[in-house]
């Protein structure tokens, strides 16, 4: 990897724009300015100011906790001091001549969030891919897992309704383990022209790596326990149904595909303590949970297999995490469980954590800290390790893979069928990354980042 892919937002845009450069260093000046006014104007009377707006707080919060859950005369007395409290703080306010310091204060506080959401915005193009109109299947397949996301396939019917538009279902149902690849291959055999899945995301990327090995159209059905894939592409969460339209109504996107060891991956793969989390029991009940419970412990403290990681001329030795994935998350989602902008961007996005403790681990997690990370965008990347085996996760999935493992991307390599109207197709929420804020107001130079990094490795 180059200095100059190591230097690019989650898009891969280079992130140093003037114009966004400049909005970030006014959210952490404006601050620093709204206490100055404060300080130089109130004098004495700051603290006080301070206490006396604490005090407004937490009496109008238990006041209209109080009107919210009780009856009779206490809910009216409630009533009464939720309106008189920021009456009596007004009153102070202007008594004291300070009204119009603590408007300016205000004005400036709210000035510098929205120059901090100004700057850590993505522009609106980035979070839609290209589309074209294609004619509907006239032999649709589709895999359905019965047991997946809570039996969605029964409460939602997803079987009739496809039937109903004349596609072929198969249930994995059953004693034994059914064969889904030998079961799809066989339906191209017979002239399937399109293939898709109502299951979990191991299941979809099971299926689209063959429906990319043959060129044809691809159908989501958000029909899993946590429908990341889906909820990327912007499809119905609630209603797996309505991802059926595609079937009558469609338009075709071209998307990238991962690949690992020639496994097929629609999310990504993960490492190191990100691998063990994944090999937990309750991981395929509770994701989200299960990420946020132990994986600061386990990177605090790791003791598997040392890891290598390498990526054109950068290399990372003996990190205790590592996440790869189809396409590059949001930079404050270092757990892979957030949106990612865009599945057409043709890279990979990599996470490396590498802490000394558990609490270094969280403050990683809650993006307060950026000492031991790194997160880039390649096309491909090695990771090699002191054992002959390690434990992966693939799209969710728990493997034993031999090293050394490589991760490459397919850039448009499948072509997803979805409906023309996508309920979940939104921008992607704005978090407030302050990690990434700092970088755009003090940018380091490629060769410092290098030096940073090579300190860390030593």
């Amino acid at each position: 990897m180059t200095h100059d892919d190591m230097s690019r937002d989650p898009v891969g845009r280079r992130p140093g724009t003037p114009g966004r450069r400049l909005l970030a260093r006014a959210a952490f000046v404006l601050p620093a300015v709204a206490i100055t006014v404060l300080v130089v104007f109130a004098g004495l009377h700051t603290l006080t100011l301070l206490i006396s707006a604490v005090g407004t707080v937490v009496i109008a919060t238990a006041a209209l906790f109080w009107f919210l859950t009780s009856r009779g005369a206490t809910r009216w007395v409630s009533l009464a001091l939720l309106i008189l409290a920021p009456l009596a703080f007004l009153v102070l306010l202007i008594s004291a001549n300070l009204l119009w310091v603590v408007l300016v204060a205000a004005a400036l506080a709210v000035a510098s969030v929205l120059c901090a959401r100004g700057a850590l915005r993505v522009a609106p193009h980035t979070a839609k891919a290209p589309e074209q109109t294609m004619a509907a299947p006239r032999q649709a397949f589709l895999v359905m897992n019965p047991r997946s996301g809570g039996e969605k396939v029964g409460r939602f019917g997803l079987k009739e309704k496809a039937e109903a538009l004349g596609a072929e279902v198969a249930l994995l149902e059953g004693p034994g383990i059914v064969d889904v690849a030998a079961l799809t291959r066989d339906a191209v055999a017979r002239g399937a022209d399109l293939l898709g899945v109502a299951g979990g995301d191991g299941t979809q990327a099971l299926v689209a790596g063959i429906a990319a090995e043959h060129d044809l159209p691809y159908l989501v059905i958000s029909a899993g326990t946590r429908n990341h894939f889906a909820s990327d592409l912007g499809l119905d969460l609630d209603d797996p149904a309505t991802c059926l339209d595609a079937l009558v109504d469609g338009i075709e996107l071209r998307i990238d595909l991962g690949n690992i060891g020639g496994r097929t991956f629609v999310n990504n793969a993960s490492f190191g303590a990100y691998a063990e989390v994944v090999q937990s029991p309750e991981y395929r009940d509770d994701k989200r949970g299960t990420v946020l419970r132990m994986l600061p412990d386990l990177i605090g403290d790791h003791r598997g297999a040392g890891l290598r990681v390498r990526s054109g001329n950068l290399t990372i030795d003996n990190p205790q995490a590592v996440l790869v994935s189809n396409g590059l998350y949001e930079t404050h989602d270092l757990a892979g469980l957030g949106r990612r902008a865009r599945l057409d961007a043709g890279l990979l996005g990599v996470v490396t954590i590498s802490v000394s403790s558990a609490r270094e681990a969280l403050g990683l997690l809650r993006r307060t800290r950026q000492s031991g990370l790194t997160q880039n965008a390649t096309h491909e990347v090695i990771i090699d390790a002191d054992t002959d085996e390690i434990p992966v996760g693939v799209d969710g999935e728990a493997l034993m893979v031999r090293v050394p493992v490589v991760c490459t991307i397919a850039p448009g390599a499948l072509r997803v069928r979805v409906p023309r109207t996508r309920r979940g197709l939104r921008k992607p929420p704005l978090h407030m990354d302050w990690v990434r804020l700092r970088e755009l107001a003090l940018p380091r130079r490629p060769a410092q980042r290098q030096t940073e990094m090579d300190t860390r490795q030593n």
